[in-house]
């Protein structure tokens, strides 16, 4: 925006801000202010007119509002978001776990959309579309070739329900070119990556949100290892930003016995909603681990602090995020919308975890906290954590727990950088073991998960193939060790999507490990 326009910009963010002042302090819906004609909205449409029919320059005045009501919102708190009408739906999709489209995951592998897998239960894989195949058209527009954006090529794939789409498809494996009709459905985003048994008695979830479909997807996996004997349960909320409350709250339930408290909110006029655990809970007997990072923010610390405050089960890991903010999505009336902080949450024991901040989002502290967190020490020692003594707590069995920013774990385990891919590295791993899988897809399909982590690569073939691409760097064999062992887990990531990645991942999994290292130590106990 030229310079010259920023008196108007701000003017419009400050006047807008007296709007949505008294709209907020009120509690009203946005109803409320369109039955009656205020002062404000007087002066906010008479600037609009003025600018529209007198100022110097042409503006875009539906972009000028845009940044008007953003620049806003970034004086409240850093959870306190607009969401222009074009980003919408994308973010309603993912909250609502799932989407209209083909149902396929791809990437672009030099000019050409290649299909990486066809999503379980979406149009494309009942259509009988396959992993390596290349999408070259839909509906006669051409998708290769050209430097096309991923958000025009998910305009051409995804549309209305019941919708059709006609793809022009090249598969490798055969050699051949066909055209297949493909009609638009509902596609699931999964919540829960994966669920399957660590060992004979421990079972393993990863979630990876709270969506509207996450319970569902959490509980049919619960009751799926019930069945194969689980007697104890990893949850894993790393890397988890949270989602919808009430979601999380059907996720504590199912661990916590009856009218236990799970979490509180309460908004700017005191007005506090408890939510308590009921008696259907499936695994109130079980033995829970939750593993927690950094990274796991809002409904994930929800259930890690439920849990925690109730002496249920053992939080491993490193600090959680600390967001403790609630926030509620409102309709602005022209496709976009705000989502607005309303609230706070406190944990059982009264616990805040929201940690501080500068009513500014672009406050440096609140931006880079995560980054600070690596160079202070703090995700490598438990000691380096900041403690706050007025802010301890402590649960029903006595335990010391502390509020003022994130989860802090019952057992911390450190970040671990050496079992990370190298971040040279990364790309080249990826680029690699996209062609090999893609180049050998016929041989590869006749392994299953389990033969694959036994035998493939086990005479270093393949890897030493990739250590040839790159044979002018100098690679300690320690080094070449790690990344043997990365290049098979993309390569399995690439086969048999998460089943393969987590399953490869698992053994380096320092989390993990230490699970297995506390269930084994429990075992000897006289």
């Amino acid at each position: 925006m030229n310079k010259n326009n920023l008196p108007i910009y701000f003017s419009i963010a400050v006047v807008f801000g007296i709007i949505i002042g008294v709209f907020f302090s009120k509690g009203n819906s946005y109803s409320s202010l369109v039955g009656k004609t205020s002062d404000n909205e007087r002066k906010i449409k008479r600037l609009i007119d003025y600018i529209q029919s007198d100022y110097v320059d042409d503006v875009n005045t539906d972009k000028l509002l845009d940044g008007a009501i953003a620049e806003m919102l970034d004086k409240l708190d850093p959870h306190s978001v607009y969401i222009p009408k074009e980003n919408l739906q994308s973010v309603t999709e993912s909250m609502q776990g799932n989407f209209v489209g083909i149902g396929v995951q791809f990437r672009m592998r030099g000019d050409t959309i290649t299909v990486i897998d066809a999503i379980k239960g979406g149009p494309s894989i009942k259509a009988g579309i396959k992993a390596g195949d290349r999408i070259l058209m839909a509906n006669n527009d051409t998708l290769y070739g050209i430097n096309i954006r991923t958000d025009q090529i998910l305009k051409k794939l995804k549309g209305k329900p019941d919708t059709k789409v006609n793809l022009q498809i090249y598969r490798k494996t055969n050699d051949s070119v066909f055209n297949i009709d493909i009609t638009r459905g509902k596609v699931n985003i999964k919540s829960v990556d994966i669920a399957y048994m660590l060992t004979d008695n421990i079972g393993y979830i990863k979630v990876n949100r709270f969506a509207r479909n996450t319970y569902r997807e959490f509980k049919t996996s619960l009751d799926s290892l019930l069945t194969k004997g689980m007697g104890t349960l990893v949850l894993d909320l790393r890397n988890n930003g949270g989602g919808f409350i009430d979601i999380a709250n059907k996720m504590v339930d199912e661990f916590l016995e009856d009218d236990k408290l799970i979490v509180y909110t309460k908004n700017n006029r005191g007005d506090i909603k408890e939510s308590f655990a009921t008696d259907k809970g499936e695994f109130e007997n079980g033995k829970l681990y939750v593993l927690i990072d950094e990274n796991s923010a809002s409904a994930s610390e929800i259930v890690a602090g439920a849990l925690q405050d109730n002496d249920k089960g053992t939080i491993i890991g490193r600090r959680s995020f600390g967001k403790g903010l609630v926030q509620q999505e409102m309709d602005l009336g022209d496709g976009s919308a705000v989502r607005l902080t309303t609230a706070r949450y406190y944990t059982p024991t009264g616990r805040s975890i929201q940690k501080p901040y500068k009513k500014n989002k672009n406050s440096s502290n609140y931006r880079e906290d995560i980054e600070n967190r690596y160079y202070n020490g703090e995700l490598f020692s438990k000691d380096s954590i900041k403690i706050t003594d007025s802010l301890q707590y402590k649960t029903p069995k006595g335990k010391v727990v502390y509020g003022g920013g994130g989860i802090i774990p019952d057992v911390f385990v450190p970040i671990d950088t050496t079992s990370n891919m190298s971040t040279f590295f990364f790309g080249p791993l990826q680029n690699f073991a996209f062609d090999y899988v893609d180049n050998n897809r016929s041989k590869l399909s006749n392994l299953t998960i389990d033969d694959f982590i036994k035998t493939f690569d086990n005479n270093h073939e393949v890897s030493d193939r990739f250590f040839t691409k790159v044979k002018d760097f100098r690679i300690s064999e320690k080094r070449k060790a790690t990344i043997r062992h990365n290049l098979k887990t993309v390569i399995a990531r690439d086969l048999f999507n998460d089943e393969g990645l987590y399953k490869l991942s698992e053994k380096d999994d320092k989390m993990i490990q230490k699970v297995l290292e506390l269930e084994n130590q429990n075992k000897d106990l006289p």
